[in-house]
């Protein structure tokens, strides 16, 4: 079940008069889909191509969302947002691309996906974006980047579907997506990855399971909700904790130590942006 709620007053959502076809509702495109709802996008201006409907999208054609029309159907779609696997794409791309006239944005959520792969596939003016899984509760980070035949009005488009869940950044480089999927799209499993050690480590240390997760969950969730909403550097907020010879200090001499937490997330950093590049061949 999608649970995002309006980010902020939307009136480009709002305005928009062509219809807004999803091609795959699946977590992220349905939380897509309910984010630009909520931000007060018309149902009656989307329509969705799925095989599999879940029954929560489902139920959206009661409020005037077209569930897998034919192109005669849709009409003439302003912005076709790409939101299946991308292993699927391909495959895909032959039912999609009846929809897209040269009139057509394209923006595009798959992981390691070119605008070159896009516009071969799809055609259309390409957006490529980079979410990540926060979006689902309205609290996702995009960064997107466009192709160069990309208007100021279909930019504006997709930037106002992308922010319908998070903040959204732009960049000039296509040559940065991979490493922006390495940080912020893959980055929420790192952020789980470390609540679940911790709370392991808590188990270890001596602590009943079941406090040693709430203590790990509720430390996770309040330290970057004060991150969020702090001005200062991570890196002083980390300070601030730090006691000189205290037990928190103690814990960063390991973690910062040689091989420490800093070298681990290189590496691993390393690996997510080699992995996209991968599967961009």
């Amino acid at each position: 079940m999608f649970v995002v709620t309006a980010v902020a007053d939307n009136s480009t959502l709002k305005n928009i008069t062509g219809t807004i076809l999803l091609a795959g509702a699946g977590k992220m495109g349905g939380a897509m889909l309910t984010g630009w709802l909520a931000g007060g996008l018309d149902p009656r201006r989307v329509a969705v191509i799925d095989p599999q409907l879940s029954p929560e999208i489902s139920a959206l054609a009661a409020k005037g969302v077209a569930l897998n029309p034919d192109v005669k159907a849709a009409g003439a779609v302003e912005t076709l947002v790409v939101a299946v696997k991308p292993q699927m794409f391909r495959e895909a791309g032959a039912r999609m691309k009846p929809f897209v006239s040269d009139k057509t944005s394209v923006v595009s959520i798959m992981a390691g996906t070119t605008i070159a792969s896009l516009q071969e596939v799809c055609g259309g003016a390409v957006v490529r974006a980079m979410p990540n899984t926060p979006a689902a509760i309205g609290r996702g980070i995009t960064v997107a980047v466009a192709a160069n035949n990309v208007s100021a009005q279909q930019r504006a488009v997709a930037d106002a579907l992308l922010r319908a869940t998070g903040s959204v950044e732009w960049v000039d480089d296509e040559g940065l997506m991979d490493a922006v999927t390495a940080v912020s799209g893959s980055g929420p499993a790192y952020v789980f990855l470390l609540a679940e050690e911790l709370a392991r480590a808590g188990v270890e240390a001596g602590l009943p399971e079941a406090l040693a997760t709430t203590l790990a969950r509720e430390t996770v969730s309040g330290a970057g909700e004060l991150l969020r909403r702090s001005d200062l550097a991570a890196s002083t907020l980390r300070q601030n904790v730090t006691s000189p010879g205290g037990t928190t200090a103690a814990a960063l001499e390991v973690l910062m130590g040689l091989p420490g937490l800093r070298d681990l997330m290189i590496r691993a950093i390393a690996a997510a942006t080699r992995r996209s590049k991968e599967l961009a061949k």
